[in-house]
């Protein structure tokens, strides 16, 4: 795996006190060292329309590792699909198990011992094959009994025929989803929350471009962030529908008309309660220039700590993207 370059902003970013973990730290009182008793994450992948997911895959885990919270595991599906583009991340989490197909295939061995993390995150997307049916099953039985999940980006595109996985999600697009998943939802220009249950397709965006994020709510993942900040070039993503059960949007991106977007300030942030289970959904992530984004990794990291405990203890970072100015860093 290629290494991040570190830079002053990054280690704000994931720079936390021992004592605002969830888990409490426990010293060594022979040499006053403190170790930290680390959540853990599953990172789900194989199988997405997105090119970028075997170089994202390996973004998001160095992210999670790097702040010194989580251990981070990848659990990939045997038959791979659209993973040729970045061959040296596709090596760092396949082995001679894994092959990439031309369309997607059903890997009947998919069995992750969910129960074994904290929190799941899916970097699956548009039209990943089915799971099996026990596996389904075995994840709904995991977020239902208290389980933490985040979809990142076209995670939400998958499985639109799964109930479970549309409540867990609260909003989804595209795979044939339609007014029978549930309402639109988007904020107007007067801060209000519309529930729009006109028929229609799910799932839209236009040209790629940097995105004004708004703030919609006070919640742990946005704690300290100001209200509107400016995110790295990404897609848009507008007129998701679902069923929006106990569902929080916690942040909005406008889709400006001039980019062939919705003219809406459409859902970006949001938290689910599905059961126990604890949700983050973030819209963000069309590739790895949005990856880089510090606003798309300051909300990851929040948003899969608060996933995986309930809580946040990370801090703002110094350089966070302000209303008119995005801010990245290089992956290499």
């Amino acid at each position: 795996m290629k290494k991040l370059i570190l830079i002053t902003a990054l280690m704000s970013i994931l720079s936390t006190s021992c004592t605002h973990l969830n888990n409490k730290a426990t010293s060594d009182t022979n040499n006053g060292s403190v170790s930290i008793n680390k959540r853990k994450i599953l990172i789900i992948d194989g199988q997405n329309n997105h090119n970028v997911w075997p170089k994202s895959t390996v973004m998001m885990k160095s992210y999670l590792t790097e702040s010194n919270l989580f251990e981070v595991d990848v659990y990939r599906t045997k038959p791979t699909w659209n993973g040729g583009t970045h061959p040296e991340f596709y090596a760092s989490y396949s082995n001679s198990s894994n092959f990439d197909v031309e369309k997607p295939q059903m890997d009947i061995t998919f069995t992750p011992n969910f129960s074994q993390y904290d929190a799941i995150i899916s970097n699956f997307g548009y039209k990943t094959a089915e799971w099996p049916t026990q596996t389904k099953r075995a994840f709904e039985v995991y977020m239902e009994s208290g389980g933490g999940f985040v979809s990142v980006h076209a995670a939400n595109n998958a499985f639109p025929g799964w109930l479970a996985f549309n409540k867990m999600i609260g909003l989804g697009g595209w795979g044939g989803r339609n007014e029978k998943n549930g309402s639109y939802f988007y904020y107007n220009e007067d801060g209000n929350l519309i529930e729009n249950k006109q028929a229609g397709k799910a799932g839209t965006h236009g040209e790629k471009h940097e995105l004004q994020i708004t703030k919609r709510t006070e919640h742990p993942i946005l704690k300290g962030l100001p209200t509107v900040w400016m995110h790295t070039k990404d897609e848009c993503y507008g007129q998701l529908r679902g069923p929006a059960k106990n569902l929080t949007i916690l942040a909005t991106a406008f889709c400006p008309k001039d980019k062939n977007g919705t003219g809406r300030h459409e859902p970006t942030l949001m938290t689910i309660r599905y059961g126990k289970g604890r949700i983050f959904h973030t819209t963000l992530g069309h590739d790895d220039y949005s990856f880089e984004s510090v606003g798309f990794i300051t909300t990851f990291l929040r948003g899969v700590e608060w996933a995986a405990t309930g809580q946040v203890s990370q801090i703002v970072p110094a350089d966070f993207p302000t209303k008119y100015v995005s801010r990245k860093l290089n992956f290499n």
